[in-house]
């Protein structure tokens, strides 16, 4: 028998208030007797009397259960791992009155790592144990991926995204990865991939994804062993002996092929993610920097390092910054003339944009944030950068040169802390 009632009131029930329970109520997934049989599960894989290898065995059953589990099963499962597996309450306030009795003492370092220890949750060693067995890393990143979407609704289940942030970012560090060459020599399930998660610049076909693994191009990934086959980032770049200010050339299947003994310039043009359970771990800036290394020592003559990058986020900025009938007169960029005064309206909003718009001192638009947070600076605004559709979508065609330094990456992070976002003197020419 079910106990019907509304689902909002359902939902807000605690794991706590559903194990002690006797009926289901209205949207809960799994009944009482279930969710208690489901706890049981979960803590045996934890269970301190039980070696690693069991306590892996007992977790690849469990994920083998939540591979065949419904979507609502699936949440209750998330719940239990959040509400009942938290550090305990009663021994860290213990360790904290040790700790603050101690400090000033010689006793003060082992009550520091008392009152650590008790920071450490059942839910950390229910995660470890999962990483234990083979494909349990990939079943983690993807719980985390499908788990992202529900946090803003349901606040209950952020103790167990926060864990695996912080453990992923340990598991993922830039010295556990790998840094590979992809080429048309590569496996095709790995040029698969690439296809599959290409987010900047949609792969439209085989002949397009040759044409950028050619020989006057890069394309590197990170690979992490325990995800092995899959890059979790990768960056395309080309070879050239300019500043790129068009991303159609570097697109277009039936341009010759440039001569890499001539190239001075190395353009990253398009850099993807390719795990959604992986969010907030950073390695991006690694990614950059070994490439460069990569790349300087391959070709000794190459002096740039920069990007052609769109501008996702300026359309949308600019519709609520500039006059209705501003934006109406940018509708058609591509038909603006070289010197019309619409035309250079709208690269002064959009250096503003780049070179001024900060948001709890970071840049507002995610490329500019992430490429600038990396220590590169705003070089220069390309009209006509990106004519697609989509490009005309996000940014009326601009694009942007972000410009590499190496030698100056620390001085342009320092800059950016400051709220002085870095940038060439042709950008701020353009807003004053």
């Amino acid at each position: 028998m079910t106990e019907l009632t509304h689902p909002a009131k359902a939902a807000t029930r605690s794991t706590r208030e559903r194990l002690e329970a006797t009926w289901r109520k209205g949207a809960e997934a799994l009944s009482p007797r279930v969710l208690r049989r489901t706890l049981a599960e979960l803590q045996a894989i934890v269970d301190t009397r039980v070696s690693e290898v069991e306590g892996g065995r007992r977790a690849r059953a469990f994920a083998e259960w939540y591979a065949g589990a419904s979507a609502e099963e699936r949440r209750d499962a998330w719940l239990l791992m959040s509400e009942q597996f938290g550090a305990d309450p009663k021994k860290i306030q213990s360790a904290r009155e040790h700790y603050e009795a101690a400090h000033g003492t010689p006793e003060e370092g082992a009550a520091e790592i008392r009152l650590r220890r008790s920071l450490v949750s059942a839910r950390t060693r229910l995660l470890q144990r999962f990483a234990a067995f083979p494909a349990g890393m990939r079943f983690l990143v993807d719980l985390r991926a499908e788990l992202l979407p529900h946090l803003r609704g349901d606040k209950r289940l952020l103790p167990l995204d926060a864990e695996l942030e912080t453990l992923f970012s340990t598991w993922f560090d830039v010295a556990f990865l790998e840094l590979r060459r992809l080429s048309w020599d590569s496996p095709a399930s790995l040029l698969e991939k690439l296809i599959k998660y290409e987010a900047v610049h949609d792969i439209r076909s085989w002949s397009d994804l040759k044409n950028r693994l050619d020989s006057d191009r890069r394309c590197y990934g990170f690979f992490h062993p325990r995800l092995d086959g899959e890059p979790l980032i990768f960056v395309e770049v080309a070879l050239t002996d300019h500043m790129s200010d068009c991303i159609t050339p570097l697109l277009d299947e039936a341009a010759a092929v440039a001569d890499i003994d001539k190239a001075t310039t190395a353009i990253f043009y398009s850099i993807s993610n390719t795990q959604a359970g992986l969010r907030g771990v950073s390695f991006g800036d690694s990614l950059i920097k070994h490439v460069v290394e990569t790349l300087k020592a391959e070709f000794p003559k190459l002096k740039t390092f920069a990007t052609l990058s769109p501008i996702p986020g300026f359309r949308a900025w600019l519709a609520r910054h500039a006059p209705p009938e501003k934006l109406a007169a940018w509708e058609k960029p591509l038909e603006l003339d070289a010197k019309s005064p619409e035309r250079q309206e709208l690269l002064s909003w959009a250096a503003r944009y780049l070179g001024r718009e900060l948001q709890d001192g970071k840049p507002l638009d995610p490329v500019a944030r992430f490429h600038l947070g990396n220590g590169a600076r705003v070089e220069r605004l390309n009209w006509a950068g990106d004519p697609s559709p989509k490009g005309i979508k996000q940014s009326f065609g601009l694009m942007v040169n972000y410009l590499y330094d190496p030698k100056r990456l620390d001085k342009h992070r320092a800059m950016l802390s400051q709220g002085e976002i870095p940038m060439a003197a042709a950008i701020g020419d353009l807003y004053r």
